[in-house]
């Protein structure tokens, strides 16, 4: 397998990846991860963990992983919420915001210099949380209504856990929309501007970054349409059949992450 092709033939400097189904299983290494990780570090290369889940700063996620056994500095880690956080930065400075989530994205926004504030705030930003409140969810509701402009870290649906599935970002935010008549706008995947963060954070370019995804529907079409190299592994959402039914492929499919060890390797080498 090879991770050129004709339109791009470039070496590959700069390496996204996805986080769960890709990495680990809910806190379960998946096998090759380990390998695919120290690859990267050894290799000098650029790399970045990308995830969805706003609810963990990126400290909270590397003591995750570290857990699991895959050792993944703080600053490889991006979050939708530190996305967010720059794409607010970008559009209004110093705004205000009522936000509905946890830790990693409080945080994120309190490091961009927003202030948190349910009276008049420039926008409700939704994320990921275990304890949605009807209350919370209530104010976000008539701020919106009242004004302020509508975000959301994510469009995921629903979420997994130890229990089974449970409702997720996009869920709670199509409740919002329904009765609001507003929608809001997502900044993650398969939004591209989650991965031109990525690459701009890293001061990456397009034709030499590849992302390694488990779902076509979020990663490989996000990364598409930013210009990027794909590469689908099979053990997360995703499956081989289900491939055929998009519109879209990816640059390659694999197995699994443990696949694509030997392709990590420093510049000098190609």
């Amino acid at each position: 397998m090879s991770l050129r092709d004709d339109e791009t033939p470039r070496p590959v400097e700069t390496w996204l990846t996805d986080m769960d189904g890709v990495l680990v299983h809910e806190e379960v290494p998946i096998p090759g991860a380990v390998e695919f990780v120290e690859a990267l570090k050894a290799s000098g290369l650029r790399f970045l963990v990308l995830t969805n889940n706003s609810i963990f700063t990126p400290r909270d996620l590397r003591a995750r992983l570290l857990a699991s056994g895959i050792d993944v500095p703080e600053e490889a880690i991006w979050t939708s919420a530190l996305a967010t956080a720059q794409f607010l930065a970008d559009q209004r400075p110093h705004g205000t915001a009522y936000v509905v989530g946890e830790a990693g994205l409080t945080t994120a926004l309190h490091d961009i210099g927003y202030v948190m504030t349910d009276r008049d705030p420039d926008y409700v930003v939704l994320g990921e949380t275990r304890t949605y409140s009807f209350e919370s969810i209530t104010r976000a509701i008539r701020l919106i209504d009242g004004g302020a402009r509508f975000l959301a870290t994510n469009p995921d649906p629903s979420g997994p856990s130890h229990q089974g599935l449970m409702p997720a970002t996009g869920s709670v935010a199509a409740l919002i929309s329904t009765a609001t008549g507003r929608q809001p706008y997502f900044i993650g995947k398969p939004n591209p501007l989650m991965m031109r963060s990525a690459l701009n954070r890293l001061e990456a370019h397009s034709e030499t970054t590849v992302m390694v995804g488990d779902r076509m529907d979020t990663d490989i079409i996000s990364g598409l349409e930013a210009g990027l190299r794909t590469v689908l592994v099979t053990t997360g959402s995703t499956r081989p059949g289900d491939v055929e039914r998009f519109p879209y492929r990816p640059t390659r499919v694999v197995d699994s992450i443990a696949d694509l060890v030997e392709y990590v390797q420093p510049l000098d080498a190609h």
